[in-house]
């Protein structure tokens, strides 16, 4: 490419690297071959084919500065596995035989824009510079010192340092293999195509974190991510992967700024406590600001509340836990799958001041390490540090521990070895040493060897590209445990393609084995429905299937069929309980009993007018009336078993017939005795002839025929409606359904009830009207006091029952209520027409027979206007008969 199209193509980089070219190009004469100086802030090493090299060996600099403190593990470790991998190639006979790679490391201080100004470095080479009017004082030509050609480049660490050098080292076609790069961006060839990695891109990351989250039950987690390519596409990848396996949501997405302010990481955690239940916090940051945040959980006294899953950034890493281990206590944190090199190690562990002075920023590694100074002026006076004695050994007089990319970053190196060692089998066979068609080394074609290599890492695994440039998946999964006060990373599993995790050998804050929840909404109890929260799956409200509904599935509630309720927690229907009124219950007991004392006095009461047929007390009331009445006494008790009874077709039948029968034959007996009574003293007023239709035989037929009439309506309605039993699930189909009930019963509605005892009130009502008019005949003259008191009274009892029967209707006792109360009303009638008719009667005849004796007879007429002519007496003066008018009248109706 020549320097006109060049700057035509990229007029800002062009005049960028002119000015690095005239200006800051390092100047001296060569060096011996091997040799290695520092040279503006970086390391030359010289050789037949240099390579490039990135590394973070300082960090961010704060308040303008470019660099801050020294990375001992992140940039230190990595820069001298370059170098271990650089002596190992040019030592190795079967790979580059006869050719040395040299290189040009550079510090790239964590910071993308000083390491594209550094990676100009790379390029200088390559620009034609025009020196032919340029002369010294002397007026000879300058002597300028030609850069050396970097063929490739080992780097960079951060993914947003490696974005920023992408873009210009494809400009000039020079193929770059990062250690440590994993941002998804990278996998895009159209943009970053002379790029690759030996670690694995964070779509698998993602998804391998994604498939974590998912294995410890937590599915509503936030993200955290350093503002830069590596953070935010990190975070980007795991939302995406997310998404398509469903399942996890993310609660909210905070981003850290790449020039944070005083105060940020306290606002970082707030924002992250405004959605507490997310515990997880999904981590994608460089470890400076890793150790910021957990610096910053501790200040807001939030040690333990978060659970902290960590990106490759922070995988095993000392330097961000360090003196936060109780903060840090349980994080889990992935990196790809590595093994520490113990050929490194010891390497790195004999380097000293003396044999590593190719590296420039050694000496600053070795006074950090050791806590010493190499100059005495720079020890202050009553200071703790100490002067450096060069006697201090790595390993021994402090702490160390491999860094996790040493592994990659050989590999890195060796790729680049091997792509350069089969591009020279292939262009320069049987030549020793470069050949012309490798000199100078074409980028393009050195691109194609990288992406084909195929050896076994320095760790035993296989290091290959896909077509994207990346490094297949394969991870570790670690989790910062403390056990008996000591902390450490441990190894709970592995990813490659699968997840294979070890919860059972995980520890969480304060050393539990109870796995800390992350979730948005706690799952839904049985009997619960999921009511989702707009735009976010994984939160819900529970709501309960209430009243006669049940779950149908994990979001709906059904309503359970009419015969059915729900069991106890919702999840089904079960059939609803049927009851009836039972023997044994109390609300049937009492009028049980009542019936059997009734039914036992009606009894006797007709024994006894049996036995004493003939005597003028049981004459003279009646006895084909009396017997008939007594039949209605009896079925009116006989009836309370027919509504206790359990409901079937013969026993509602029965109780159409008899419940309002019984009553039908007491009221129509009573009121035809009123009636005779009242037509004979009415007649007795006009003449002194008998009424008509006063005999017994008249009286029997009138009865009968009131009665046929009840029994035509009870025929008409089996017509109409057949009687059946019914379960009525609507009575007691309370609010809540665990107190629900069918009730079996027959198909008598209130107001069949009603219409079925309403010919019995109709007698009732019309016999009281019958009392009324008949109570001014002298208590002497037959029944019809004793008539009137019961008909009063009866009434009394109906009305007291009509409140109590229908006011009750809408009682979950009503069943109960309502039977019990008919029945006791209808046995109530019954015993004071048997106790104010009968009871006296049977009283005179075995107490007192003295009094049970026939009177003179007299005929019917000469009676009549004996009693007329009493009533008359008795309502001007009181007069009152010696009482022997009362059983003639009787006995000679009796005998009519």
């Amino acid at each position: 490419m020549s320097g006109g199209s060049f700057c035509m193509e990229r007029l800002s980089f062009c005049l960028l690297l002119s000015a690095w070219s005239w200006g800051w190009a390092p100047g001296g004469a060569a060096k011996p071959k091997g040799q290695s100086y520092p040279h503006m802030n970086s390391i030359r090493i010289d050789g037949d084919i240099t390579l490039g090299g990135l590394f973070p060996v300082h960090g961010r600099g704060a308040e303008g500065k470019a660099c801050g403190e020294l990375k001992k593990e992140k940039g230190i470790h990595r820069l001298e596995a370059m170098l271990f991998a650089l002596d190992r190639i040019n030592n190795d006979p079967d790979l580059l035989p006869n050719i040395t790679l040299g290189a040009r490391i550079l510090d790239t201080c964590s910071r993308d824009t000083h390491a594209l100004e550094q990676s100009l470095t790379f390029v200088q080479a390559l620009i034609e510079k025009d020196s032919t009017e340029v002369r010294c004082l002397s007026g000879g030509p300058p002597i300028i010192t030609k850069p050396e050609r970097v063929v490739g480049v080992i780097g960079a660490s951060g993914s947003s340092v490696s974005i920023m050098v992408a873009n210009i080292l494809r400009l000039f076609k020079i193929p770059q293999i990062s250690y440590a790069s994993t941002a998804p961006d990278l996998s895009d060839n159209s943009r970053y195509d002379f790029f690759s990695r030996v670690v694995p891109s964070d779509t698998y990351q993602a998804q391998a974190m994604v498939d974590i989250v998912k294995a410890l039950k937590w599915n509503y987690v936030s993200t955290l991510a350093s503002e830069g390519s590596y953070g935010e596409s990190g975070v980007e990848a795991f939302i995406q992967k997310s998404r398509e396996d469903g399942g996890v949501c993310v609660a909210q997405s905070v981003k850290i700024p790449r020039e944070p302010k005083p105060g940020e990481f306290d606002k970082v955690i707030r924002r992250l406590l405004e959605t507490s239940h997310a515990r997880a916090v999904i981590i994608f940051a460089n470890e400076d600001d890793i150790r910021r945040v957990l610096e910053a959980a501790k200040r807001a006294n939030q040690t333990g509340h978060f659970i902290w899953m960590g990106s490759d950034s922070w995988g095993s890493k000392i330097s961000p836990v360090l003196h936060l281990e109780e903060v840090a206590e349980g994080s889990v944190t992935i990196l790809p799958k590595r093994v520490s090199v113990r050929g490194f190690d010891r390497y790195f562990s004999s380097r000293t001041l003396d044999n590593n002075r190719r590296n420039i920023w050694f000496a600053e590694f070795w006074e950090d390490n050791f806590h010493c100074k190499l100059s005495r002026h720079a020890l202050k006076k009553g200071s703790s540090i100490k002067k450096c004695t060069n006697r201090e050994r790595i390993g021994q007089d402090s702490s160390y521990e491999q860094e996790g990319k040493v592994q990659f970053v050989i590999d890195a190196v060796y790729a680049m070895g091997h792509a350069l060692h089969n591009m020279h089998k292939t262009l320069c066979p049987g030549k020793v040493g470069l050949c012309p068609r490798m000199d100078p080394v074409d980028g393009v074609e050195l691109l194609k060897y990288i992406r084909n290599v195929n050896f076994s890492g320095i760790a035993g695994t296989p290091v290959t590209f896909n077509e994207n440039g990346d490094a297949p998946g394969r991870y570790d999964i670690y989790q910062y445990q403390i056990r008996n006060s000591t902390p450490e990373y441990k190894v709970i599993g592995q990813w490659a393609d699968h997840l294979h995790l070890q919860v059972e050998n995980m520890l969480w804050p304060g050393g539990g084995s109870q796995l800390p929840s992350s979730i948005c909404s706690l799952p839904c109890k049985p009997g619960e429905r999921k009511k989702m929260v707009k735009g976010i799956p994984c939160c819900w409200h529970c709501e309960r299937c209430d009243g006669y509904q049940y779950q149908l599935d994990e979001f709906h509630c059904k309503r359970c069929h009419f015969t059915e309720r729900p069991n106890e927690n919702h999840t089904s229907c079960t059939p609803i309980p049927i009851i009836k009124l039972e023997w044994s219950s109390p609300w049937a007991v009492v009028p049980v009993i009542i019936a059997i004392l009734g039914i036992v006095a009606t009894l006797f009461v007709v024994v006894t007018f049996v036995r004493y047929n003939d005597t003028p007390i049981v004459k003279a009331s009646g006895r084909e009336l009396s017997y008939v009445l007594l039949t209605g006494i009896f079925l009116c008790y006989a009836t309370t078993f027919l509504m206790i009874a359990e409901p079937d077709l013969s026993t509602c039948s029965l109780r159409r017939i008899f419940l309002g029968l019984g009553m039908s034959i007491s009221y129509a007996a009573l009121l035809t005795k009123t009636n005779r009574i009242y037509r004979i003293f009415e007649q007795g007023k006009k003449s002194v002839s008998a009424p008509r239709f006063i005999s017994p035989a008249s009286q029997l037929v009138i009865t009968f025929s009131l009665i046929s009439l009840q029994l035509v309506g009870v025929c008409i309605w089996f017509i109409v409606d057949p009687s059946h039993s019914v379960i009525d699930y609507e009575d007691q189909r309370t609010t809540n359904p665990h107190f629900a009930r069918g009730i079996l019963k027959c198909d008598i509605s209130d107001l069949s009830l009603i219409c079925l005892l309403g010919y019995s009130m109709l007698l009732m009502v019309t016999c009281t009207v019958y009392a009324i008019k008949t109570r001014g005949v002298p208590e002497t003259f037959n029944e019809a006091k004793p008539i009137g008191f019961t008909m009063y009274t009866t009434c009394i009892v109906w009305l007291a029952f009509i409140p109590i029967f229908f006011g009750t209707s809408q009682s979950a006792e009503k069943m109960y209520i309502q039977t019990t109360t008919l029945t006791i009303s209808v046995s109530l009638s019954a015993s004071v027409s048997l106790g104010m008719l009968y009871m006296p009667k049977v009283y005179i005849i075995l107490f007192h027979p003295e009094q049970n004796v026939p009177k003179r007879k007299r005929s019917l007429k000469a009676v009549v206007t004996a009693a007329t002519m009493s009533n008359k007496f008795s309502q001007k003066g009181g007069f009152r008969p010696n009482g022997e008018a009362k059983s003639e009248l009787c006995e000679n109706l009796e005998t009519q």
